[in-house]
């Protein structure tokens, strides 16, 4: 770039960061050389200066002063996606408008990349474009071998909205589970902080007052002998929050051994994570309700029909003791 641009900001970019509007046209500005732009001033949004965190306004101005020459990027090609692994990601599609998706994540897919992940369903958004100029953006997260309910963003638009709510914690979220034991009493209240520890195992999550608050509620809606199928819902965000909360309970969620241990096995059942989440409700901001439902797939619906529970089953666990607490 030669010389300073002032570019205007366009409808579709309405309340993004300013650090990400910057990775959009820019990626190859590093955050270090954007940081120092933004210190100096030489970055400005109307002829205001700025921060990383602005969010900006449809017709607004940005300064972008001259870069230079770019430093050599250190960042992997784009793969391709292949036809079938595209035909695959758009099956499972729950719901598509013209500012979200919701897909039914498999398990053993990751939402994004990391040192020893290749295959990742940020690396295959591009499939999921259909009728949009861009890709969808993620806006949160669920663990690699977790299924269920997953939003994305068809616009920066609507991945900041969405962002929003999941931030101020008005998405509700319902997670079904299999857990090894029945938790007791059948339904309450978990409130125990969360600290992260390392170890041999890897970096993992333990209840510790010294750590961040924590809370879920949970409902046992059904129990077959030493299995119980339990309706979670996270009322914070913290990292396999729901994995360490029902292993403090003495209950692992069934085929979780890095927090249950060899207890978190049943035989007969599939050694996998029996976590899944179930649904999903948040407001649009026109004041509509967003509500998407994710249907037990793979190893989940097996497990579900090997020990006879419902999975078509439609009623809210939680409602009777929202109606309780009222």
């Amino acid at each position: 770039m030669s010389g300073v641009a002032h570019l205007e900001v366009g409808p579709d970019e309405a309340d993004l960061r300013l650090d990400r509007w910057f990775k959009r046209h820019y990626p190859e500005l590093g955050h270090g050389r954007l940081a120092k732009l933004l210190r100096t001033g030489q970055v400005r949004i109307d002829g205001r200066r700025a921060k990383p965190g602005d969010r900006l306004a449809d017709g607004q101005t940005v300064r972008v002063p001259p870069l230079g020459e770019a430093p050599a990027s250190r960042a992997k090609p784009v793969v391709p996606v292949d036809a079938k692994a595209a035909a695959d990601l758009q099956a499972t599609v729950l719901y598509r408008d013209h500012e979200v998706l919701a897909l039914n994540k498999p398990s053993g897919l990751a939402a994004q990349g990391g040192s020893k992940t290749t295959r990742h369903l940020d690396g295959m958004l591009d499939a999921l474009r259909f009728d949009a100029d861009a890709r969808p953006r993620l806006v949160h997260r669920l663990d690699k071998d977790t299924s269920g309910v997953l939003l994305l963003g068809r616009s920066a638009a609507a991945a900041a909205w969405l962002a929003r709510a999941f931030k101020a914690r008005d998405a509700v979220k319902t997670y079904w589970a299999l857990t090894a034991g029945v938790p007791h009493p059948a339904d309450g209240r978990i409130d125990g902080a969360l600290l992260k520890r390392g170890g041999a195992g890897g970096e993992r999550v333990v209840v510790d007052a010294a750590g961040k608050p924590a809370r879920t509620d949970y409902v046992v809606v059904e129990a077959a002998g030493p299995v119980a199928w339990v309706a979670l819902r996270p009322l914070t965000g913290r990292t396999h929050q729901l994995r360490a909360h029902m292993a403090a309970l003495g209950t692992p969620i069934l085929g979780d051994g890095k927090y249950g241990g060899a207890g978190a096995f049943v035989p007969g059942v599939a050694q996998r994570l029996h976590l899944h989440a179930r649904a999903i409700g948040l407001p649009r901001p026109d004041g509509r309700t967003l509500e998407v439902t994710a249907p037990l797939t793979g190893h989940m619906a097996e497990s579900w029909a090997f020990f006879g529970f419902d999975a078509n089953m439609t009623r809210d666990p939680f409602a009777a003791e929202t109606a309780t607490q009222s």
